[in-house]
């Protein structure tokens, strides 16, 4: 008895039956979500974090280093001969007062008189000693620093000096004493012939101790330029040049740029870029150009 085999029969839709299922197909978002047609002309790829280049105002400095000195020293002697010291009233480092007494002297006539400050201020120095003799011509007794005051004496090269001007303020780091104001006091006229440096000096306003010959970093303000900046993390340096990377219609765009002064975390934008431009705000060497991005501002990345 033979056995008869019967293949599947794969069943012809009807016009009416494809116009259904085709229908079905358009009204299911999901399969019209995996269809690459619906997604032409809307690229998709690495989110990234940008921003808008925006103007900023970048101070022009002057970097001075140098030392500290008291801007105005005073001598304190008797105003005879022949006497002696009897009692040491101050020490160097105190801080004194217009005519507060800073000794005590022996006269040769018998009874003892006193010398005093002339200035209030800091005492520098003290050559005083009980017995020893103190005269108007010799060293002097005391040298007291006027009012406290110091200036830092800082060198620049010779291309700066004509930046500086009086009055021009200063932030000054100094050691030991961290970070305080000051004002351009003087500028020489001259500069050193070997170093070719210049000196300026900067008076300091403080009320910390400071100390003679400290060391100190002046930043001298001269002016100011206001233009682009874009944070230093948006610019990237290679051997191409410094490129900045922009987002036009979802898509990298490697901008080549020229960049000036720097403060605060921004950098000057002198040519390539425009106010306003989208730069991605986190360059780096992954993102090509013309590759496609999806932007997110900082403050949508921050929710």
């Amino acid at each position: 008895m033979t056995r008869s085999t019967t293949p599947f029969a794969f069943k012809k839709l009807t016009p009416s039956a494809a116009a259904v299922s085709l229908a079905l197909t358009l009204a299911s978002p999901a399969l019209a979500a995996d269809d690459p047609a619906a997604k032409e002309g809307a690229p998709q790829g690495a989110a990234v974090t940008v921003l808008k280049a925006s103007k900023f105002c970048f101070p022009n400095l002057v970097e001075a280093f140098g030392i500290l000195v008291p801007r105005e020293e005073t001598m304190v002697r008797p105003d005879r001969p022949g006497l002696k010291v009897a009692e040491i009233l101050a020490d160097p480092g105190d801080t004194v007062t217009a005519g507060q007494n800073l000794a005590r002297l022996s006269l040769p006539e018998g009874g003892t008189t006193t010398i005093s400050s002339p200035v209030a201020g800091t005492v520098l120095t003290s050559t005083a000693q009980v017995g020893a003799l103190a005269s108007p011509r010799a060293e002097a007794l005391f040298s007291v620093i006027a009012r406290s005051e110091f200036d830092l004496v800082g060198m620049v090269p010779t291309q700066d000096l004509p930046k500086l001007a009086i009055n021009q303020p200063a932030r000054i780091r100094i050691v030991g004493a961290g970070e305080v104001e000051g004002k351009v006091r003087r500028v020489s006229t001259t500069v050193e012939p070997n170093s070719q440096l210049g000196q300026v000096f900067v008076s300091i306003t403080t009320n910390r101790k400071l100390f003679v010959n400290s060391s100190g970093r002046a930043m001298i303000k001269t002016g100011q330029s206001c233009g682009v900046s874009v944070p230093l993390t948006a610019v990237l340096y290679g051997t191409a040049g410094t490129v900045v990377q922009v987002v036009r219609r979802a898509r990298i765009e490697t901008k080549r740029v020229e960049v000036g002064l720097m403060s605060g975390g921004q950098v000057e934008i002198r040519e390539g870029l425009t106010e306003g431009d989208i730069v991605v705000a986190r360059a780096g060497a992954l993102l090509r150009e013309g590759d496609p991005v999806r932007p997110v501002t900082e403050a949508a990345e921050a929710r």
